[in-house]
């Protein structure tokens, strides 16, 4: 036997009656309890992890209690970063992100570099739940000193990222961690996400997967700073290389960007570690050409922008269903809109002046 647990009022998962529900609440209780910022912060500034996680905890909290103290640490940690080279990582799930990744992370430590890796998984639409199983999958790289791994749960935010990953870099950086890796779910939306907070944007590909067209077609190329055949090893090689011939030939259609680089295709095998080297060598070239032309501070700036822009309409939204009229009122529009009693358009007309009342 089993009972629905709620949570936000909504049907989540299952929870079988033996569960200590007293627990579960002493447990909430511990988590909602005074925060330190002050002490969290100097405890991030010494590259503490586990302080560094309650952090980025504390961001992703949706707490009412804790919205507050988490714009105070971020802004806490803003003089102590902006020093990393942060590096968007995507590609269709199945094309060896994590492994990659691991390979990648593992190469920069062994070069002195300290390495954050920001996961993003992708959330259930029906449990609302995440694997969160990146650390599992990167071994090698979970067990050195020099590398933080954070999985994060995707949950409704656009574009495979989380809604506070930006949040996240600043606080890794305010760590020390000198490359800054965020590594997407790989969703269709995920590229202008990915590509608004970070400063090389990286496109993993697989050779014989039927998608080089399909790549070739969409938009993603215009913002791949790179583009990686993964998985170029056995008989696997001669098709990456094919492939790699098709996308180079593909890029000579494309006009160069604001950062006039022209986007690099390279192959690689991040099972058996090769290429990995030269792909950093093209992240370091790419880095040296935008510092001289001035484009890698002003493409930082319009970030801050974007970031400002989309920050004002995820307060709005939040304002606006979180609004007591709203709350109480919006079940019963919607139950209008079913039964066509009112179009959806007065339905939110109605709603939105709810809030003009107050």
């Amino acid at each position: 036997m089993s009972k629905d647990l709620k949570n936000n009022n909504k049907d989540s998962i299952k929870v079988p009656l033996s569960t200590n529900h007293k627990a579960i609440n002493r447990f909430k209780q511990l988590q909602q309890k005074n925060i330190n910022v002050e002490k969290l912060f100097e405890s991030i500034l010494t590259s503490d992890t586990t302080s560094l996680s309650k952090g980025i905890t504390l961001i992703e909290s949706t707490q009412p209690n804790h919205i507050q103290k988490s714009q105070q640490l971020v802004e806490k940690c803003l003089p102590h970063a902006n020093q990393s080279l942060r590096i968007g990582i995507t590609g269709v799930p199945g094309v060896g992100k994590s492994t990659f990744i691991e390979a990648l992370g593992n190469t920069l430590i062994e070069k002195g570099k300290k390495v954050a890796v920001l996961a993003v998984d992708p959330s259930s639409t029906i449990s609302k739940g995440s694997i969160l199983g990146d650390k599992t999958r990167m071994e090698s790289l979970v067990k050195s000193p020099k590398a933080f791994i954070r999985p994060s749960p995707s949950g409704k935010s656009l574009g495979g990222v989380a809604q506070k990953t930006r949040e996240s870099i600043i606080l890794c950086e305010a760590a020390g961690y000198d490359v800054i890796i965020i590594e997407t779910v790989g969703v269709g939306q995920s590229e202008t996400a990915v590509h608004s907070m970070v400063d090389f944007f990286l496109l993993l590909k697989l050779a014989g997967a039927g998608d080089e067209l399909q790549g070739i077609k969409r938009g993603i190329i215009e913002m791949a700073d790179a583009i990686v055949i993964n998985k170029a090893d056995g008989d696997n090689e001669i098709r990456a290389r094919k492939a790699k011939n098709q996308f180079q030939k593909a890029l000579h259609l494309y006009p160069l960007g604001q950062n006039n680089w022209s986007p690099e295709v390279l192959t690689c095998s991040a099972l058996e570690n090769k290429g990995i080297q030269e792909i950093w060598n093209i992240i370091l070239k790419y880095v040296d050409i935008t510092s001289k032309s001035g484009f890698f501070e002003k493409n930082r700036i319009q970030q801050n922008q974007y970031w400002l822009l989309q920050t004002i309409e995820e307060q709005l939204k939040s304002n606006f269903y979180n609004h007591p009229k709203v709350k109480s009122t919006l079940d019963e529009q919607i139950e209008a809109v079913q039964q066509h009693k009112i179009t959806p358009f007065t339905a939110a007309r109605y709603l939105l002046n709810l809030q003009k009342d107050q």
